[in-house]
């Protein structure tokens, strides 16, 4: 039996990083938290004891990939630089889309961001 192990979702944005957290033994993402900066990842890393990042890849609906001078290229080159984890990168296209349609009318306490990360983290869980 393999130990457990906490995964991070992390649905990143120019104004506001969304993150979701889950584990190895349920396999069942939830919303987290919202957080400004690079730094605040990094804190909530070692607060939660993560093990693992998954973070969305902002692909255009067209395929195309950020250019190496975008703003979320640099903040990945950073975090690469920072994290001492393994970084899982997947295309986030959709993600908010669909985070819209499950909070829909209802008042929900996690924001968008923080759901589009747990729909980022629970795809990347279903396929492993």
């Amino acid at each position: 039996m393999s130990a457990e192990r906490i995964f991070l979702g992390v649905d990143w944005g120019e104004k506001r990083i969304g993150l979701s957290i889950a584990d190895s033994l349920l396999k069942i993402a939830t919303p987290l938290r919202t957080v400004g900066n690079l730094d605040e990842l990094l804190s909530i890393i070692k607060e939660e004891f993560v093990d693992e990042v998954v973070l969305g890849n902002p692909i255009k609906m067209s395929g195309q990939k950020q250019d190496d001078d975008s703003k979320f290229s640099q903040f990945l080159k950073k975090f690469k630089i920072k994290a001492t984890i393994p970084i899982n990168i997947i295309d986030e296209r959709l993600s908010s889309l669909e985070a819209d349609k499950r909070i829909g009318s209802k008042k929900s306490k996690a924001s968008r961001d923080e759901i589009a990360a747990m729909i980022i983290l629970q795809n990347f869980l279903d396929r492993k």
